[in-house]
C-alpha cells in the first residue's frame, strides 16, 4: 500500500486492516477501485468481496492473494472481484490492473486473473 501511495497515478485514499470496515470507508470514500487482501481478519478477502458486490456495486474489487491457488482465485471470481493478483507481480502490473478496473474492464495481460 505504502508503494501505491507514492505513485502520482493512484490516488489511496483509504486502508483498512479488518475486513469489517470495507463497506464503511466504501461508501464514505465511494473509490473507483478496492484492493483486497484475500486473508484479512473479520471478514476475509472472499466475505469483503461478495459484501462489497452487494452493498457498493459500482466499485471494482481487485484481490491480492500470496498464492495464486485455484481454489482462492475461483473464490475471489465468484465473490465478484475482477482479478485476483499475486502479491509478487511487478508495481507496475498491479497499477495497470487498477487503471483497468477503474474502467470497469478487466485487466488485460494478467496471468491470475
Amino acid at each position: 500500500m505504502l508503494l501505491l501511495g507514492m505513485r502520482s497515478d493512484v490516488e489511496v485514499v483509504a486502508a483498512i486492516e479488518n475486513g469489517n470496515d470495507v463497506v464503511e470507508l466504501c461508501r464514505e470514500y465511494e473509490p473507483d477501485v478496492v484492493m483486497l487482501d484475500y486473508r484479512l481478519p473479520g471478514l476475509d478477502g472472499v466475505q469483503a468481496t461478495a459484501v462489497l458486490h452487494r452493498e457498493c456495486p459500482d466499485v471494482a474489487v481487485i484481490c491480492l492473494t500470496a498464492s495464486a491457488h485455484p481454489r482462492e482465485i475461483e473464490a475471489l471470481k465468484a465473490a465478484g472481484a475482477i482479478a485476483c493478483l499475486t502479491k509478487d507481480e511487478e508495481l507496475d502490473d498491479i497499477v495497470a490492473a487498477i487503471h483497468s478496473a477503474a474502467r470497469h474492464g478487466h485487466p488485460q495481460d494478467t496471468p491470475n486473473t
